[in-house]
């Protein structure tokens, strides 16, 4: 087969906006169809982008579109449920900030940075179906309209159609034995260090830094502070996991009111050190009731015929691995590179062979931090690798835009 020369990316959120991007920059032409009728803005309160997510933009000439979002964070502080800290690490210095922002935020820096750089997207396209001969696919869409290309892309999410469309016994996303929230806390005395995030273990695993007032943080009050609140010039954002055996869905959490949530959170972190006083310092209209938290197991097939998978549809690890956006974006990146060197299959199956054994390397070291979660910790110091070593190989990886991908 020769080179691809066009592509139907089917999902606007992150890994759609970055996969365009990237193609583009590979010299192939590609059109985005997104199945909301506007940019998608995204679903959840905040989200970090790592230092490997950012460094793959690079690769691409799309870091712009982040320089005026989040805020920056180099540093972890890890400690208990009773006050104690036991390590603490400032980042790495030669590698640029992890950034906190709102995803809906990333989503439209992304969109916007793509659309800027002649990047084509179509709005209320819901993919329905997909047929194929020896040298096109074509996507046909809840309008009836069609597009055909060279190769489809799904970064269409956590419950892609196109995982399904390749593989119809492909599985879901999986339920990681907690829900999810978020908040911010105003004048509660909590000290925190700039530029510095707290992970408290034990009974009940607590994260959370402080913020200035007025800081766009992606939780509560639609994921804006308001700069005339709190006692303070700095409020302190948390982020909390319930403990909970059966699932529910988003519809059935947000259907329990902020308030009802806020009381339970309360009951579950009494005497936590600081998540008691976050918690009574909290109010439920800065509460986000994220959801449960999920990801995705392995999944089997990656890419069939002219078909293949990016981003989350394809490898989604839970929050807990702080990498669902920046793998996303290094897949995106990994997946260009293979298209514009080599033709398909070949092209899929060496994007398949640089990125399953990352992706699921991370996922699985997620799912360990899920599950003790769920089960809960005595409080005191958890059984943790030195930060150095825990970020290491995540944060310093980086593509080579330039190099040659061969089929070996």
């Amino acid at each position: 087969m020769s080179k691809t020369a066009t592509a139907l990316v089917i999902g606007g959120g992150v890994a759609g906006s970055v996969t365009a991007l990237a193609l583009r920059k590979a010299g192939i032409d590609a059109t985005v169809y997104e199945r909301y009728p506007t940019a998608a803005d995204g679903i959840g309160a905040g989200l970090s982008l790592a230092p490997n997510g950012q460094q793959a933009l690079r690769a691409i000439g799309g870091e712009r579109a982040i320089d005026a979002l989040g805020l920056e964070f180099p540093g972890s502080i890890f400690g208990d449920a009773n006050g104690n800290i036991f390590t603490e690490f400032a980042g790495f210095p030669d590698l640029p900030a992890t950034r906190v922002m709102a995803r809906a935020d990333l989503f439209r820096a992304l969109a916007d940075h793509a659309a800027a750089g002649g990047v084509h997207f179509e709005y209320d396209k819901k993919l329905v179906s997909v047929s194929e001969t020896a040298d096109a696919v074509t996507a046909t869409f809840a309008d009836g309209s069609t597009a055909t290309a060279d190769v489809l892309i799904g970064a269409d999410g956590i419950r892609s159609t196109v995982r399904t469309l390749i593989d119809p016994a492909a599985p879901g996303p999986e339920y990681g034995g907690v829900l999810s929230f978020g908040g911010i806390a105003r004048g509660s005395d909590v000290v925190t260090k700039d530029g510095m995030m707290y992970f408290a273990f034990g009974q009940h695993f607590l994260g959370y830094y402080g913020v200035p007032a007025g800081a766009m943080i992606g939780v509560g009050r639609g994921g804006r502070d308001d700069p005339n609140s709190g006692d303070s010039d700095k409020n302190t954002v948390w982020f909390a996991s319930l403990p909970r055996t059966e699932p529910m869905t988003a519809a059935e959490t947000t259907a329990i009111s902020n308030a009802e949530w806020l009381t339970r959170l309360r009951e579950l972190y009494a005497g936590h050190l600081p998540g008691e006083a976050l918690l009574a310092h909290t109010a439920p209209e800065d509460v986000t009731v994220v959801g449960p938290m999920e990801l995705m197991p392995s999944v089997p097939t990656w890419h069939r015929g002219r078909i293949v998978l990016v981003g989350d549809s394809a490898h989604a690890p839970s929050s807990s691995s702080g990498q669902g956006a920046s793998l996303a974006i290094e897949s995106a990146v990994e997946l260009a590179r293979c298209l514009r060197d080599l033709p398909v299959p070949a092209a899929f199956a060496a994007y398949e062979r640089l990125r399953r054994p990352r992706v699921t390397a991370i996922a699985d070291g997620a799912r360990g931090t899920n599950k003790a979660k769920a089960e809960g910790k005595p409080a005191g110091k958890p059984a943790l690798p030195a930060p150095e070593e825990m970020f290491r190989h995540t944060h310093y990886y980086s593509i080579d835009w330039d190099q040659t991908v061969t089929a070996e």
